[in-house]
């Protein structure tokens, strides 16, 4: 199987394409991120049901951890892409914010 990886402006833009093929096109934000919020309480079931105490109700599927971690960043890019952020300008800053900040605060590996 060939596998392409996409880089966060070609996610961008790739849904982009999705949502401008609809006349509706983007939600608001403020739904962008009520829609975020529900995706993140399906990952929150799934990963109940599969680590912690609450298992499935029998007429239940268990879910997938991937496919609702997928939804979740579906809609961050498009709420990214209606308040026009540049998701890898932003998580650039956030990672060299996270090695200074937390250069010395966990235990590296020999390795790295």
């Amino acid at each position: 199987m060939n596998k392409t990886h996409a880089s966060l402006p070609e996610l961008q833009s790739l849904v982009h394409d999705w949502i401008s093929q609809w006349d509706e096109g983007y939600f608001s934000p403020l739904s962008n991120l009520a829609r975020l919020t529900e995706e993140l309480g399906e990952l929150a079931r799934v990963v109940n049901h599969l680590h912690g105490d609450k298992p499935p109700k029998r007429t239940e599927a268990l879910g997938d951890v991937g496919e609702e971690l997928a939804d979740m960043l579906f809609v961050m890019l498009a709420l990214a892409n209606s308040l026009d952020v540049d998701l890898e300008q932003n998580l650039n800053a956030v990672l060299e914010k996270y090695n200074v900040r937390d250069a010395q605060r966990f235990t590296r590996r020999d390795d790295h």
